[in-house]
């Protein structure tokens, strides 16, 4: 049995310690405040109580395998650093910490110890966002352009942080997760009414490098609580609202072009089906398991951190007046390590080889940003205003640009041009000789730039040598074009597709191994993943 201790029984503690006690978890209660725990000792009175975070970590006759912090957010991170030295599996309630570069110390930790540090990001484990994930996964909703979310109240204020810091993190860690992608850049204003220099509202604008905005509102000074996010794609709307009875509706709006005009077409709401549990009780039966299974937490230190890293750049640009923050030229640059080889270096030596390695053959124009790690061999040429991930691998002959954006952990392998228009999500696979076009009926005498019709390469999507990319089309996730292939059309999520032109043959899964449906289920014979299948849409079943 896994033995629990809930340090911090106030507001939200109160919630943790009752839903691990019907675990069978909760060991001890540890809470500075005696009438807390008395009240406490007469609801559960097999359970321990101490005062002092010292005593509960020297455990004495009461040993514990892991802490729940819901102390105040400026502990948290004191607390998980002992918790951690001291051997403890550790769940933190949000945010992580107050720093990104604190944030940053209790992962590598927590990886080194090899500990479970996760992070109290609760609507994760809420089954109307879980299904709103894999409605976004399966294409559902079509190309997601927009994102809305509104947190509001007149709630707790609190004096050691303001309201970006208390209300925000559960909705980037949300958007975080539905994108699959970090911003590319941040503005962020807010107003201070009742104390000096801490917002009491602030409105945070995310821009992601796909296109994609999202807003984020929160408040705590508001009439009345509203908790919603709207999801707007190209094909449907969805709404989650946590405080009404249907949590999750459909709406079938689009809008349609009529004589080069945008004309909304609108459609009945639908409602989810949902099956409701509490996912607060979620979450904690998720910490159990992941301490009892030896496996990472769907909001583990590294998801935390990303969240600290939006809240730090917005934090950043409220301190400027406003000003947008770039993610890769702010402050919060630094604390890109904890997600990096540089994050884990040991030496000057493992640092320095987690910078951007560039060919002494390789020209890159002014104005184009390089993740750390990145290796770019030779020959090749970046040009201007083009953006290119961590942990990439650009082999020799390759042109990227102008004003491309490749993501994270890519492999472009020798003699391919990534022309402009073209977006490359994080972990492609480029295969020898790939091939770009950018204009539909390019003449050598006719200049067509402004025709540019954009190509858009989705996460962890491999393209095999000599494949040819005809522009204006998407490839799904996960997808994989067979060397040769000439691309004309857009390609599922998870499609395996071969020929001139490109026509499924099958389905791969996330680690590219091809897969068998039965019926409509299929469980990868490499991984174990299980997929299900609605015609040429596929996701995971009870992905995270």
């Amino acid at each position: 049995m896994i033995r629990v201790a809930v340090v911090g029984s106030g507001y939200w503690g109160k919630n943790l310690v009752r839903n691990f006690h019907n675990l069978g978890a909760l060991t001890i209660i540890c809470d500075s405040d005696p009438e807390v725990l008395t009240e406490f000792q007469q609801k559960y009175p097999s359970i321990y109580t101490v005062r002092d975070f010292r005593d509960l970590l020297s455990d004495g006759n009461h040993h514990v395998d892991a802490l729940v912090i819901a102390s105040p957010a400026e502990t948290h991170y004191e607390l998980a650093l002992q918790g951690l030295k001291a051997g403890k599996h550790v769940l933190v309630e949000k945010p992580l910490s107050l720093t990104a570069e604190h944030g940053r110390q209790l992962v590598v930790l927590a990886e080194q110890k090899q500990l479970i540090l996760m992070v109290g990001h609760v609507l994760q484990y809420h089954p109307a966002v879980v299904r709103l994930k894999e409605l976004v996964d399966a294409g559902e909703l079509g190309k997601i352009q927009y994102l809305y979310s509104m947190r509001l109240n007149i709630g707790k204020i609190r004096a050691e942080e303001n309201i970006l810091w208390s209300f925000a993190p559960h909705d980037i860690s949300v958007i975080l997760m539905l994108l699959d992608e970090m911003p590319a850049t941040v503005h962020a204003t807010g107003g201070s009414y009742l104390q000096e220099k801490i917002p009491d509202t602030t409105l945070t604008t995310l821009d992601f490098r796909t296109g994609v905005k999202a807003h984020i509102f929160v408040s705590w000074l508001h009439p009345f609580k509203e908790q919603k996010l709207v999801v707007v794609g190209d094909r449907k709307m969805a709404v989650f609202d946590d405080l009404s009875e249907e949590k999750l509706l459909l709406y079938p709006h689009q809008i349609k072009w009529v004589k080069r005009l945008p004309v909304a077409a609108k459609g009945e709401a639908e409602a989810v089906p949902l099956d409701m549990q509490e996912p607060l009780a979620v979450e904690c039966r998720h910490f159990l398991d992941c301490i009892a299974n030896g496996r990472p937490a769907r909001t583990d230190g590294r998801e935390g951190l990303r969240v600290l890293r939006v809240l730090e750049a917005s934090q950043e640009s409220l301190n400027q007046n406003s000003s947008q923050v770039s993610l890769e030229q702010s402050k919060a640059l630094a604390t890109e390590a904890a997600s990096s080889p540089i994050a884990r270096a040991k030496d000057a030596s493992e640092v320095a080889a987690a910078q951007p390695f560039i060919h002494e053959s390789a020209y890159v124009d002014e104005g184009v940003t390089i993740g750390p790690a990145t290796k770019i061999w030779h020959f090749c040429h970046i040009l201007a205003g083009s953006r290119i991930g961590g942990n990439c691998t650009i082999g020799q002959n390759v042109m990227i640009g102008p004003r491309v954006t490749i993501g994270s952990g890519c492999k472009i392998q020798n003699n391919v041009s990534v022309y402009q228009g073209v977006t490359v999500e994080d972990e492609v696979f480029l295969g020898p000789s790939v091939v770009f076009t950018n204009v539909y009926n390019p003449r050598a005498h006719i200049p067509r730039r402004h025709e540019l019709r954009p190509t858009l390469v989705k996460k962890g999507a491999t393209l095999g040598a000599n494949c040819t990319v005809i522009c204006g089309t998407t490839i799904g996730r996960h997808a994989f074009v067979g060397a040769g292939a000439v691309v004309t059309r857009d390609v599922p999520d998870h499609a395996l597709v071969v020929g001139v032109p490109a026509r499924i043959v099958g389905w791969v899964c996330k680690c590219g191994e091809k897969l068998t449906f039965a019926a409509s289920e299929a469980s990868c014979p490499a991984c174990a993943l299980k997929y299900h299948r609605q015609g040429n849409k596929i996701f995971k079943v009870g992905s995270s």
